[in-house]
């Protein structure tokens, strides 16, 4: 495998060939800088018109693929992925600075997206519609189909740069589509690797393409009208920018957010704690359904907060391919200065500081804030960071206000055992999905996942993704003689 620093850069997977360009792309290892992960190509406009040209060619294939075949195509790709379990995530944990733990865990999660990409393909059913509700439409019926929308430009994220991106491919070929994704720059090799997987799986020659670009050649694909949709994951100030120049293809946007907690009163302390450490510091916050803002009932503020500091400050920060690391660096050095102003702003402001709050290198510690102004930057937008601000509250609903007191809207995680207040929580909260007694953190690979607000627009999740990338279309049968009405007596 050529992903090891000091080797041949990987090929890029361009319409079922392995091609190389002059311009090479280095990628970093953010827990040690000095230690390259390896490196791959960006390609060039001429290699992404082919890519381009060989998905419109392709999809007259794979717009009539059988179900048997698209089934196929996936399940050897999921089994091809849980083969090669080990390789991936410790590529994951080199190139993304993700610790092994949860790197293994989001290649187990891609082994199931891509399992259940097989099951949706072999049932995606339509209907029969009954027609004949008044006197002239007597004789006839309706049969609904969903047909594939067309050849797809995908992009995904750096942080789960296995997962993510197979919550597009693998919709997209049990839909019969093909596709072209663009990677993340700062972690493609994981997925380089897993197209290997995907060109044994033999898939329609042409209909899938993994290009590494650059940011420019990405905007040619967004604005590229041969594609009928784009789905794209990533910040929010991106996300929207792409929206006013997709033109009139589909357009599905999973972005930001700055999740809340609600710790009602009567909740289980022990639980709540435990979850909301994972949901704050699993890779280093790096999720857009981290946990950000915790409003915790003024009745147990000071309990929840010496146990759940208490809980952050016993996580082990280190190497990611060590297995005990709970916590490992952010993305790169940038982006834990960029976190370490933010939480010298939150105190400058008033702020007062529990734990953590400096960075090393790429490293930034558990860190929670106290008597934070909501206008801080860490409250007011997404911190995508190890950090946490607390508040306490005295009435529900005040708690439901503040959580939606936000540009943002993903999922939030309500710990309760008042079921009045859960169902208040459901009808109130304007954000994607509500967790009862979890993290907003919580996410399975087959529910519908995506926000409202400037956190996105669209589902993904299968059968969700799979309603965007293709067409609901009726056939209308009228019988030419349909019989008279009976008389009634």
């Amino acid at each position: 495998m050529a992903t090891v620093a000091g080797t041949r850069p990987h090929p890029i997977f361009l319409a079922g060939r392995w091609v190389e360009s002059p311009d090479v792309l280095e990628i970093s290892n953010p827990a040690r800088p000095n230690e390259p992960a390896g490196a791959t190509y960006n390609a060039t406009p001429a290699q992404y018109e082919e890519a381009v040209t060989s998905a419109v060619a392709a999809f007259q294939e794979t717009r009539r693929l059988p179900a048997y075949e698209r089934g196929r195509i996936l399940r050897e790709v999921s089994e091809g992925i849980r083969a090669r379990r080990e390789e991936l995530g410790r590529l994951i944990a080199t190139e993304a600075g993700k610790p092994i733990r949860d790197a293994l865990v989001e290649v187990d999660r891609a082994v199931l997206t891509f399992r259940l990409g097989t099951e949706e393909a072999e049932r995606m059913v339509g209907e029969s519609i009954p027609l004949d509700l008044m006197p002239s439409s007597r004789g006839r019926y309706g049969i609904t189909r969903r047909f594939p929308v067309g050849p797809i430009a995908a992009i995904s994220p750096f942080n789960f740069p296995l997962n993510l991106a197979a919550h597009k491919l693998a919709p997209a070929i049990a839909a019969g589509c093909s596709i072209v994704l663009k990677p993340p720059s700062k972690d493609p090799l994981t997925l380089l690797t897993v197209a290997r997987i995907i060109e044994e799986a033999r898939p329609v020659e042409g209909s899938v393409s993994i290009l590494p670009m650059t940011r420019q050649l990405g905007d040619t694909m967004v604005s590229d009208e041969r594609f009928k949709l784009l789905t794209f994951t990533g910040s929010p100030s991106v996300g929207w920018r792409m929206k006013e120049r997709a033109g009139k293809k589909r357009v599905v946007l999973e972005l930001g957010g700055n999740a809340g907690v609600i710790v009602d009163q009567g909740a289980d302390l022990e639980w709540a704690v435990k979850r909301s450490v994972v949901g704050s510091f699993t890779y280093a916050g790096q999720t857009c359904i981290s946990v950000q803002r915790m409003f915790i009932h003024e009745s147990i503020f000071r309990a929840f907060l010496d146990r759940f500091v208490a809980a952050a400050r016993e996580l082990t920060v280190g190497d990611p391919l060590d297995p005990e690391t709970q916590l490992g660096p952010m993305v790169d050095e940038a982006q834990a200065q960029r976190t370490d102003g933010w939480v010298r702003e939150a105190i400058e402001m008033g702020g007062r500081l529990l734990l953590g709050g400096s960075a090393h290198g790429a490293f930034f510690p558990p860190t929670v804030l106290v008597d934070t102004p909501r206008d801080a930057q860490v409250c007011s937008n997404e911190a995508f960071a190890p950090v946490v601000v607390a508040f306490p509250f005295r009435d529900f609903g005040d708690a439901l206000r503040e959580v939606n007191d936000s540009f943002y809207g993903l999922q939030t995680g309500v710990f309760t055992n008042d079921l009045e207040h859960a169902w208040q929580a459901f009808e109130e909260l304007e954000v994607g999905g509500v967790i009862i007694n979890d993290i907003p953190t919580y996410r399975i690979d087959h529910m519908p996942y995506g926000g409202v607000k400037d956190s996105g627009l669209g589902r993904e999740g299968l059968r969700w993704a799979m309603e965007d990338m293709t067409e609901l279309r009726i056939m209308v049968l009228a019988h030419p003689d349909p019989p008279a009405p009976r008389p009634t007596d």
